[in-house]
């Protein structure tokens, strides 16, 4: 529901399917998804981040997954505004494969900061 919120109202949304036990997962987050340089470039993009945890097999989750063609996690999604076609990013992150990804949608979207203007 979330998801289809952000995408409706045009918000750019990375997705992060992830579970407690997995490794693979938990490397990507420390390596890549918890860099400030990702945090930064995320905030200045105006992305949201969702997450959302397989770890006790969520009905709903599972059918995510079997949508991109995945039985399992790690999976991660970039949407950008507009974008009719998801990026599927890979299993293995580097803090450089999520910057290269989010400079491709963003040029792709001409996805731009916005300005603050409750300070007028």
């Amino acid at each position: 529901d979330r998801l289809a919120a952000r995408r409706s109202a045009g918000t750019p949304v990375f997705i992060n399917m992830t579970a407690a036990w997995c490794i693979t997962c938990e490397v990507n987050d420390r390596v890549a998804l918890a860099s400030e340089t990702v945090a930064n470039k995320f905030r200045d993009l105006g992305l949201v981040y969702l997450k959302g945890d397989w770890t006790n097999g969520d009905p709903e989750i599972t059918a995510l997954l079997e949508s991109f063609g995945r039985s399992g996690v790690p999976l991660y999604v970039l949407y950008g505004p507009g974008n009719a076609e998801p990026v599927l990013l890979p299993q293995l992150l580097t803090e450089s494969i999520v910057l290269d990804a989010l400079q491709d949608l963003s040029t792709k979207s001409q996805i731009t900061a916005k300005p603050d203007r409750s300070s007028s």
